[in-house]
């Protein structure tokens, strides 16, 4: 029978110490990360405060939408004759007042990029840290990218893609 063989670092203690101070200093390096990412400010401050600012924009945007359709159907209703334009007027006061809920929400949906951008740079710096590298991904396929394409336009306006123009959709409505 033939004996067994020790690795090189077994064999030469000052390896095998130097080895395990690596190791250490490594443990100690991504413990330091993990603090930094501070998770626990990210899961119970940061995620459920843009959860509750994205909630608030859904209302506000709903009950801004709830007005301002209930004071068209209003201005539509109205009979002609006296007080035909003080009534309109009114009506598209109260559709003014009703616009403001952008406003609001920009400042809400500002909050909620600025929780991400943070998580994001912090996941970053981990990542880089702990030389992080994505698994092999699927590469779609053109029929893949066309039906995933075909989604996202179905789930509302695109972020920077091709979008209607604001002043088009005026005119048409001019």
């Amino acid at each position: 029978m033939g004996s067994l063989r020790k690795p090189a670092a077994m064999s030469d203690p000052a390896a095998m110490v130097s080895e395990l101070v690596e190791i250490a200093d490594y443990i100690s390096h991504l413990r330091r990360e993990i603090a930094a990412l501070r998770a626990n400010e990210l899961t119970h401050d940061r995620i459920p405060m843009a959860h509750e600012e994205l909630g608030s924009v859904l209302s506000a945007t709903a009950g801004a939408t709830n007005t301002i359709m209930e004071a068209a159907e209003a201005m539509l209703a109205l009979p002609d004759g006296p007080g035909y334009r003080a009534n309109v007027e009114a009506a598209v006061g109260t559709i003014f007042e009703a616009c403001a809920f952008q406003d609001i929400t920009g400042q809400r949906i500002g909050k909620v990029v600025e929780a991400l951008r943070q998580f994001e740079l912090r996941l970053a710096r981990f990542a880089s840290a702990v030389k992080a590298r994505d698994a092999a991904g699927h590469d779609p396929t053109e029929a893949e990218r066309r039906e995933r394409a075909e989604r996202l336009l179905l789930n509302g306006p695109q972020v920077h893609g091709p979008a209607t123009a604001q002043d088009d959709i005026d005119a048409l409505f001019a």
